[in-house]
């Protein structure tokens, strides 16, 4: 065996920091050291990983290939070194959830999973759904939830549960009063939407078929918080999760507006890495949020 597990270790970090300077950083090492590693490690082996510029070193075709086996081999020998300590697992757990799950769902399953696992850390990522998706190709979480289907040969897919998303105004749109847009309405008027990939957006191409080449999008905007406060504000019609807008319909401060004929469900998803060491930690996460 030409290879040790401190070589596949240094392989990983250069691998996700895309640095020689920050994967010594991540691994406590000097700068040097790291270096000579990764350069033993490929001449070992006459390979190469990377392809190398001025500022950047970006994984090869060979160095994708190999990255996922190495995770799995290095998460073993973590798995091994708890084993020979007789360390059970405590549930240790890293959770990657877009926005809408994150900011009005997850944290409910979250404090019930702590309830469970006191001892257990615990981290959480909010972000929008390609870049959770991201997070869980590069290992950097063990579980991801997100508001959007996907196909990639890398990931397992689950289907969660359903959501619904509604069209809004503030009270004083002229369209406030309507009990239904038509398309003339849709047509008519200014839209603030998510960027484009977002789950969000994926749903609202599709509520929108046959009209969506002709509308007006006035606003794109990455926040949902962002596309609420712009609705208010006068600007335009907004598309969010019926989760996201519920308590300003309560409060008056936004007024729902059924798309007459359109669909606006959609589904939530719990994607995982296929090539991650299946995790005690995972399984009791994802059994919990089927459960609730």
């Amino acid at each position: 065996m030409r290879y040790t597990l401190r070589h596949v270790e240094v392989f990983l970090a250069v691998a996700k920091e895309e640095s020689i300077s920050r994967a010594a950083e991540a691994l406590s090492m000097s700068q040097s050291a790291t270096s000579a590693a990764m350069q033993e490690f490929e001449s070992r082996y006459g390979i190469q990983l990377f392809d190398r510029n001025a500022k950047r070193l970006h994984l090869n075709s060979f160095g994708h290939t190999i990255r996922a086996k190495a995770q799995s081999l290095m998460a073993h020998a973590q798995d091994f070194d708890r084993e020979l300590k007789k360390q059970e697992e405590s549930g240790h757990l890293k959770v990657g959830a877009s926005y809408i799950i994150g900011n009005y769902l997850a944290f409910k399953y979250l404090a019930a999973y702590m309830q469970q696992h006191p001892s257990a850390e615990v981290k959480m990522a909010v972000s929008n759904t390609p870049d959770i998706v991201a997070q869980v190709l590069n290992f950097e979480v063990d579980v991801g939830l997100i508001e959007a289907e996907l196909h990639h040969e890398d990931l397992h897919l689950q289907l969660w549960r359903e959501d619904k998303m509604c069209a809004f105004c503030s009270p004083n749109h002229p369209l406030a009063n309507k009990q239904g847009l038509s398309d003339e309405d849709i047509l008519s008027s200014d839209w603030i939407v998510r960027e484009a990939d977002s789950g969000h957006r994926q749903t609202f191409d599709r509520a929108m078929q046959g009209v969506l080449p002709s509308l007006n999008i006035a606003l794109e905007l990455s926040h949902n918080e962002a596309i609420k406060n712009a609705v208010k504000a006068g600007l335009g019609l907004g598309f969010l999760s019926e989760i996201a807008v519920a308590d300003e319909i309560a409060q008056g401060a936004l007024v729902p507006l059924p798309l007459e004929g359109r669909s606006v469900h959609r589904n939530f998803y719990i994607v995982t890495h296929k090539q991650s060491p299946e995790k005690q930690a995972v399984r009791r996460w994802i059994a919990l949020c089927k459960e609730a």
